[in-house]
């Protein structure tokens, strides 16, 4: 007992030790970062907040006949274009990882309106559906000799170009992703698949979608998010007319910004959080698994 008393002074608590020189400039670089962010992130979103604040700006918000028009486009636009647009991601992305030279040709060409700038692409569509000049209907007057329709003055037709800029411009990323997830897959579980004499549907079906399954689903939701805040694709395109019909959430507080209102331009981006956050908490509970 008395030996382990002894012992007892020599047993010193560890000292404490300034930053060493990586953690320092490590914690400095960081210092840009994190002004950047409240600047730019948290200085805009809080200021959102607070101009929002009235339940008088949602009381003019909900009174706008646009508001519930364009509630209804969202919820169109996330529900057809995204499925649309994730399950021909997972076709193509059967047909792209073949090795044949031509396919690999075929993929870069592919990827090009991904990669392109939005604005130029979508207007250069724009100017295609003109009814008086547009390359369409000038092709439809020449083959036919008759006028073509006005593509963009039908709310449905309009809606439905969106749509299809949307899936165009986003198609070719998913189709990566997607691609990365199917090459790793062992290729070993496919010719062991092939010996027992099963078909290409059968391996989709008991190889391909179990492994592919979660990055799939986690895919959907992060495009989900992703689609609610784009504006290109409605915006550039039609610019939410004919007669303000085909607005989105995501172009509404344009619509009430060119109208000088701001505080409602605020209140209806802060109306689309039902929507935003139930997915942010999906999704990090599936990258949390």
């Amino acid at each position: 007992m008395t030996q382990a008393v002894s012992t007892l002074p020599h047993v010193a608590a560890p000292a404490s030790r300034g930053l060493s020189r990586w953690e320092f400039w490590g914690r400095l670089f960081v210092v840009p970062y994190l002004l950047v962010f409240v600047v730019f992130v948290l200085y805009p979103v809080g200021y959102g907040l607070w101009l929002a604040r009235h339940p008088a700006s949602y009381s003019k918000l909900f009174d706008d006949p646009i508001f519930f028009r364009s509630a209804v486009n969202t919820i169109v636009f996330l529900v057809v274009a995204i499925n649309l647009k994730m399950v021909a991601a997972l076709v193509l992305s059967g047909f792209f990882i073949k090795t044949r030279w031509w396919i690999k040709a075929l993929s870069v060409l592919f990827i090009l309106p991904w990669a392109v700038p939005s604005i130029p692409t979508i207007l250069s569509v724009r100017f295609m559906l003109n009814p008086e000049w547009g390359v369409i209907n000038s092709v439809i007057f020449r083959l036919t000799g008759l006028d073509g329709p006005n593509w963009l003055n039908d709310p449905t037709l309009a809606l439905s170009f969106s749509m299809l800029m949307h899936i165009w411009k986003s198609l070719p990323f998913w189709t990566l992703i997607l691609v990365a997830g199917r090459l790793s897959i062992p290729s070993e579980q496919y010719e062991a698949a092939s010996v027992d004499g099963a078909s290409n549907w059968q391996k989709f079906r008991f190889i391909t979608w179990p492994a592919m399954r979660t990055l799939y689903v986690t895919s959907t939701i992060l495009s989900a998010i992703w689609t609610l805040g784009d504006f290109n694709s409605v915006y550039l395109l039609t610019g939410g007319g004919p007669a303000d019909l085909t607005h989105v959430l995501a172009t509404l507080g344009i619509r009430y910004l060119r109208l000088d209102q701001m505080d409602v331009a605020m209140a209806s981006i802060v109306v689309a959080l039902p929507l935003v956050l139930p997915l942010v908490y999906f999704m990090m509970k599936r990258l949390s698994k």
